[in-house]
């Protein structure tokens, strides 16, 4: 339970502790995510020749993140239900930020793997119940524009690490990739540390109702209880399956495609394509400022124009940044594969968040995001570590670029192929 003191503060605010939580939260999947999961593609030019590791490792490393994430997937329902979600994410947080600041005495890559794993198992610990804390503080109505702007903090790092890293590594030379690996680590422990301050699992700890969380919506929740008491026909029950297979492919091949050029591309500018760190980071800023109007701006396209053409855009977007990488292009076309990745980065997840509602209904949408965000997660596991294989067999990560354009333009036809929700 939360002090007096700390309910004294909250009822003195502007505005609902609501968005006290929610910028929380962007703060922790800006730690989570951003720093523990997209710092290393501004790392690994460095870190790769001063230990030295192979494309073939570099691509393991990044793997073994995703497989830790996916372990804490898994298990994130029972933490959360065990531990609390603020004491979840804090304990993540915690585990992401000294396994991080450990990766900076590492001597190769046997140990680096294992810290990396250990990161990975940290961000999902951290990740999966903050979104679920979204869903007790905000409504229906403004749960939607709560998320994206938690998920924004990702994008925020992206940005803060295309910039802290090559000025790090400019002052303190050779060595200055452990020094980054230490701050990164700091910060994390900083995020831990304001989340337990500020984060509480419930608005009726401080004697509060969730934002917009009245009697509308209460209506609204027990109207979708009534109309889904009853079991679905079994027509209607395989359909849905078949619907939420098809959503697990598309995002499959999004968590494939997208990590091959988010972990590789800062090691092709500059070990491939001979630019400075320098430049390389500021064209990572880049992408995480673009990506900052990606969720939203793509969600509220799909809502116009519908889940499956929203998703077919993005995919477009994400196939011809990538094949402007693969492609023995001049300088200007890689402009333009950063505009392209950029603008679509945060897209698909963010469709794909009310694309389960409108397939599947209120109640079972959490349950169907879970489903499918393992399969997401399978796809981020093999796509780096089959890039860096064929990198280190064609001497280039050329093809690897050029196999995430043909699979993100196979999964194009795929959206354009799923039925309209109003058949289900």
């Amino acid at each position: 339970m939360s002090s007096p003191t700390t309910r004294s503060f909250a009822s003195h605010l502007p505005f609902h502790y609501g968005w006290a939580v929610a910028i929380a939260g962007t703060v922790t999947t800006f730690a989570c995510l951003g720093m523990g999961r997209f710092a290393l593609g501004m790392l690994l030019p460095s870190m790769g020749h001063a230990l030295p590791l192979s494309r073939s490792e570099m691509g393991w490393i990044s793997t073994g993140n995703f497989i830790g994430y996916m372990a804490a997937v898994a298990l994130g329902g029972r933490m959360v239900a065990r531990l609390g979600a603020r004491r979840a994410i804090v304990m993540g947080l915690t585990l992401v930020g000294l396994s991080m600041m450990l990766v900076s005495r590492a001597e190769g890559f046997a140990e680096v793997l294992v810290l990396y794993i250990l990161t990975g198992t940290g961000s999902g610990a951290a990740n999966v119940p903050v979104m679920g804390l979204i869903a007790h503080w905000f409504g229906r109505r403004v749960r939607g524009r709560a998320a994206g702007f938690v998920v924004s903090g990702a994008g925020a790092a992206i940005v803060v690490s295309g910039i802290l890293v090559p000025a790090i590594n400019t002052a303190r030379g050779a060595e200055g990739w452990r020094l980054s690996w230490l701050v990164i680590g700091a910060i994390v422990l900083l995020a831990a540390a304001l989340d337990w301050a500020v984060l509480r699992d419930h608005p009726s700890e401080l004697g509060l109702e969730p934002v917009t969380g009245g009697d509308d919506e209460e209506r609204q929740r027990r109207a979708t209880a009534a109309t889904s008491s009853s079991p679905a026909p079994p027509a209607a029950a395989l359909s849905r399956r078949r619907v939420l297979a098809h959503l697990g492919a598309l995002y499959a091949a999004f968590g494939f495609t997208y990590v091959i050029y988010a972990t590789f591309i800062v090691t092709t500018l500059v070990q491939e394509r001979g630019f400075p760190e320098s430049t390389a980071g500021w064209f990572w800023s880049a992408i995480g400022l673009l990506s900052l109007a990606s969720g939203p701006g793509f969600g509220g396209l799909s809502d116009r124009i519908g889940r499956g053409k929203g998703i077919m855009i993005a995919f477009a977007f994400q196939a011809g940044a990538y094949l402007l990488v693969a492609l023995p292009l001049p300088g200007p076309f890689l402009y333009l594969s950063i505009l392209l990745f950029g603008l679509a980065l945060w897209a698909i997840p963010s469709i794909m968040a009310a694309a389960v509602g409108d397939y599947l209904g209120a109640e079972q949408a959490a349950s169907a995001f879970g489903s499918i965000t393992v399969a997401f997660a399978l796809g981020q596991i093999i796509g780096p570590a089959l890039a860096g294989r064929m990198a280190d067999a064609w001497g280039s990560f050329a093809g690897s670029f050029a196999m995430a354009a043909v699979v993100a333009t196979v999964a194009m036809a795929g959206a354009a192929a799923l039925p309209s929700p109003s058949r289900h």
